[in-house]
């Protein structure tokens, strides 16, 4: 057991000293500081409930709960814990979701309109999902896929509990698929109005100093092995995208391989065919992009694209929102 605890340990300061390079090491004890668990934040799914209900009933039950000034429908627990949230019969009817603030993020900048068809490529275990089917008013096409089993299953109960699946609405069409994402965009050549693509990533963002098992599998092979498979995931989506079309791509993880280089690489290969639209959130705080990075891909290209600064409250995360010609 000791032994392993070293290596962990160990594995830990190398990703200290890698991203020591990257940020540059003043910058490496700032985010040090946000690898701390982080508080308890909900979303009101609006689906099934409203954000002045949920809150009376909160209240009424001796909930304290801060607002998230970027995001109306989010929230952050004050008082008592996570398991007691989840055991109110808010959690318990799917009219609340426990949701990192982070992950709230895409499905805002995607932006999905009631009528559209979109596309969750790697949906489990269904948060976006659900938030995307709320900004659709489950009105128009939603398809959401995960490849893995275990996961899909997830996303499927979660799907029923929070109301995405309504067989009865005539103008709503929810589709899940359990398929490698590769293989579904082919079924849906340039179909798509908008997709998400919040790509498997090495999710450095969510590790936690003092619990392993947040870092244990990190490696930079590792990183390489997801960029591979982002960039496969990321060409798949931009064919199932429709002309016109948007992308929002995302990752929880702070390597460049992942994020900068990934979206640079992309869009010099695909040239004319993509724009980098903004991205504007008001109250949420950014994080600059890596400038050593920058030089190895297009930096007025890269000036759209978003990372968020990590604090105790909400992990780093980066999201970039392209647009096909």
């Amino acid at each position: 057991m000791g032994k392993k605890r070293k290596q962990t340990s160990s594995k830990l300061e190398f990703f200290y000293e890698r991203l020591a390079t990257i940020v540059g090491r003043s910058f490496v004890q700032d985010i040090k500081k946000t690898f701390v668990e982080k508080p308890t934040t909900f979303r009101v799914n609006t689906l099934l409930s409203t954000r002045k209900d949920v809150e009376e009933l909160l209240k009424q039950s001796g909930f304290t709960v801060r607002r998230v000034p970027w995001y109306s429908d989010a929230f952050i627990l004050q008082n008592k814990s996570k398991r007691e949230l989840m055991n109110h019969v808010l959690f318990e009817k799917g009219y609340i979701y426990v949701q990192s603030l982070a992950s709230m993020v895409p499905p805002i900048v995607l932006n999905a309109k009631p009528g559209e068809r979109v596309l969750d490529l790697t949906a489990a275990p269904g948060s976006k999902t659900s938030q995307i089917a709320s900004y659709m008013e489950k009105t128009g096409e939603l398809v959401a896929n995960d490849k893995d089993q275990v996961r899909f299953f997830k996303l499927e109960h979660n799907m029923k509990k929070l109301g995405v699946i309504d067989e009865e609405k005539e103008d709503w069409k929810f589709t899940l698929t359990n398929e490698p994402g590769e293989r579904l965009c082919r079924e849906y050549n340039e179909y798509f109005d908008k997709i998400l693509l919040d790509a498997p990533c090495s999710a450095e963002s969510r590790f936690i100093e003092g619990k392993p098992k947040t870092y244990s599998y990190w490696s930079e092979k590792k990183v390489e092995e997801l960029a591979r498979l982002q960039r496969r995931l990321l060409k798949a989506a931009w064919s199932a995208l429709k002309p016109g079309g948007i992308l929002v791509y995302s990752t929880c993880t702070m390597a460049p391989e992942e994020n900068e280089l990934q979206i640079s690489r992309f869009i010099s290969e695909c040239e004319d065919e993509v724009t980098l639209l903004p991205i504007a959130i008001d109250g949420l705080r950014r994080l600059s992009l890596l400038k050593d990075w920058q030089e190895k891909g297009n930096s007025k290209k890269m000036k759209h694209m978003l990372r968020i600064m990590p604090t105790k409250d909400i992990e780093g995360f980066f999201i970039v929102k392209l647009q096909k010609a």
